[in-house]
């Protein structure tokens, strides 16, 4: 008990010189905060996808292209917001613990719905080895993460392969997003996720490319069954 205070109190301590802060808005964390502040992720824009996981607009991104079980994203992403601000913290900041935060509070939500309660593991988009030497994680498997703790199940971090880098899709039109990651993913042999329902994660869905090229690796396994989750979603 001595023990435990001592260490609360040398993290106070160094909160005075070196204060904690929310990854979405910049201000400083409160004892018992992680990551990501208590009003933030009372005022984030949610989506509400996963209450109805296969009729929401980012279940149709996908109709008529891959057939996934369900999907959904946390936030919604807009130019400038909050959200923005969250997962460039987690991309290009090094906050791995924003990520890992979002994804307990996301997966707390999805446990508690089907068919999200039936899924068997979790698996990130995977990065581009060169990228991740560079950035030293994947901010994808930060979210999923957090989102395998929620839901007490493995996190697969290599189920899939990215076997080439792939310029950034941000300024790409849908074909084109499409065009640059057509075979670009495999399932890793390694790893059995034959007869799994695999829950897919990333960090932002648009166009929903990445995802479907992503999806369609893992599906080609005998009987695999595939939900897709994000952290946000930009609604076009």
């Amino acid at each position: 008990m001595a023990s435990a205070t001592l260490k609360q109190l040398g993290a106070d301590f160094i909160s005075l010189f070196f204060p904690v802060t929310c990854a979405a808005c910049n201000g400083e964390l409160v004892r018992g905060e992680e990551a990501i502040c208590t009003s933030c992720l009372s005022f984030l824009p949610r989506t509400s996808d996963e209450n109805d996981p296969r009729e929401n607009p980012v279940a149709r991104v996908f109709w008529g292209r891959v057939p996934l079980q369900c999907a959904a994203s946390a936030f919604l992403f807009s130019k400038g917001g909050s959200v923005q601000e969250l997962i460039h913290n987690l991309k290009y900041n090094g906050r791995k613990d924003a990520g890992i935060a979002a994804g307990k509070f996301f997966g707390n939500d999805l446990k508690k719905l089907t068919p999200f309660n039936s899924v068997d593991a979790v698996v990130p988009v995977p990065l581009h080895s060169e990228k991740f030497r560079k950035r030293g994680y994947n901010q994808a498997a930060c979210f999923g993460q957090g989102i395998a703790h929620a839901l007490g199940v493995p996190l697969l971090g290599r189920a899939v392969l990215r076997m080439t880098a792939t310029e950034t899709q941000t300024r790409k039109s849908r074909t084109e997003r499409w065009s640059n990651v057509e075979d670009v993913f495999r399932a890793n042999p390694e790893i059995n996720v034959s007869g799994k329902h695999i829950l897919l994660v990333d960090d932002v869905i648009t166009t929903g490319a990445t995802i479907e090229a992503c999806a369609s690796a893992l599906l080609a396994c005998e009987g695999t069954s595939v939900s897709v989750v994000s952290l946000a979603s930009a609604r076009e």
